[in-house]
Parts: C-alpha cells; sequence; structure tokens
C-alpha cells in the first residue's frame, strides 16, 4: 500500500505566509479606502468653506442672505431680510429658504458649478439644490439647528455658522471628528446630531463649524 503524500512543514509555513499577506493586502486596501473617503469628505467641506469665504470678500455679504444677490441675474430670487445669518436647516427641503438660497447665489456667482445650468428646463429651484458627497447625503450651509424651538441633542448646539453633512456612516463621523477635533460628538468644531458615536450603525449628521 502506498503512502499518501502529506504536507511538510515548510509547505504549511508557505501557506501561512500566503494567506497571512492576502489578509494583510485586503485590511491595508480597506483602510486606504476609507482614508480616501474621509480626505474627501475633508476636501469637501473646505472646498464649500472656501466658496463661503470668497463670496463675503468679494460681495460684504452671506451667501442666501444677500439682498443684492440680483447683480447676478435680475429676476434672482434674494432673502426678505439680511441679517448676516443663513437662516433654515442646512439639509432644508424648502425652495427659497436662506440655506437653498446659499446654493443658488454660490452657482450664480461662479463659485461652485452651475449643475443644472446648461438644463433648458433648469428653475431656480433646482439651482438651490444641495450637493451631495461621496456617501450620497446632503451637504448644507446654515446658522439655524433650533427651527421652530426643536428639542436638540447637546451636540447640535453649534456656536454659528457651519457646514452640515448628512447620512455619514458611525465609523466615518467619528474618524472625522478625531482627524478634525476633539474626538467628541457633543463639543468643538465639529459635532453631530448625536451625543457620541457609540452606535456605529448609525448614520450621523456631522456639523463643521466657520
Amino acid at each position: 500500500m502506498m503512502k499518501q503524500p502529506g504536507f511538510t512543514l515548510v509547505e504549511v509555513a508557505l501557506v501561512m505566509v500566503i494567506i497571512g499577506l492576502l489578509i494583510g493586502g485586503f485590511l491595508k486596501g480597506k483602510e486606504f479606502i476609507t482614508q480616501a473617503k474621509l480626505k474627501n469628505i475633508e476636501t469637501s467641506f473646505e472646498s464649500v468653506a472656501k466658496a463661503l469665504y470668497t463670496y463675503q470678500e468679494l460681495y460684504h455679504a452671506l451667501p442666501g442672505d444677500d439682498r443684492e444677490a440680483t447683480r447676478f441675474d435680475s429676476n434672482i430670487i434674494i432673502p426678505s431680510t439680511q441679517n448676516g445669518k443663513i437662516e433654515g436647516l442646512f439639509d432644508s427641503e424648502i425652495p427659497n429658504e436662506e440655506s437653498r438660497l446659499v446654493w443658488l447665489h454660490l452657482r450664480y456667482a461662479g463659485l461652485i458649478s452651475k449643475t443644472f445650468i446648461d438644463d433648458p428646463l433648469q428653475i431656480y429651484s433646482r439651482l438651490q439644490e444641495q450637493p451631495r458627497h461621496i456617501f450620497n447625503g446632503i451637504i448644507g450651509v446654515s446658522n439655524d439647528l433650533n427651527i421652530n424651538g426643536a428639542q436638540l441633542k447637546m451636540g447640535e448646539n453649534m456656536p454659528g455658522l457651519f457646514v452640515g453633512f448628512t447620512n455619514i456612516p458611525g465609523n466615518i463621523a467619528e474618524a472625522l471628528d478625531i482627524k478634525g477635533d476633539d474626538g467628541l460628538a457633543n463639543s468643538g468644531r465639529v459635532r453631530s446630531n448625536e451625543a457620541n458615536y457609540q452606535d456605529k450603525n448609525l448614520f450621523y449628521k456631522l456639523y463643521f463649524y466657520l
């Protein structure tokens, strides 16, 4: 009876090394993708912040709160008041709120892409649509989180103008806060709509204070 050939210790060790390299490569690739997404959100925030600051410098008003926005188009929608604040929820779906007019004014100022300007059916309400980020959430701008006396979580008490993001996965939200601030959802210049980042299965709103 012939003896069945088995694996030598060298062969087993070689297989284990290959498996280790494959797992290591997979984990490394996953970490690389995560870091790229983190960078994408950071870049999106920086681009919006730069557009806001540039608009203020050029026109001495905040986009969305600019009563002289007719400089771009005599029919352009302007706010009813100008008080140095962008009012309305950053993720508002209501046309003509200041937090929506932000995007109309920025697009007409040429500071962000006029996404729909070449669409023959484009209307002002479409030009007010908030841009979306890599996780398919909304990017918005506002001073106002306390709409109609809503009960806020501690993390939502932002001290002023902010850029907000919806639909941020829990692990990404926490990583962005750790990288850009203090890692706490309820304090600092990066905050969340939750009191902490314990539930990684949640999708968070993140607020970056300007």
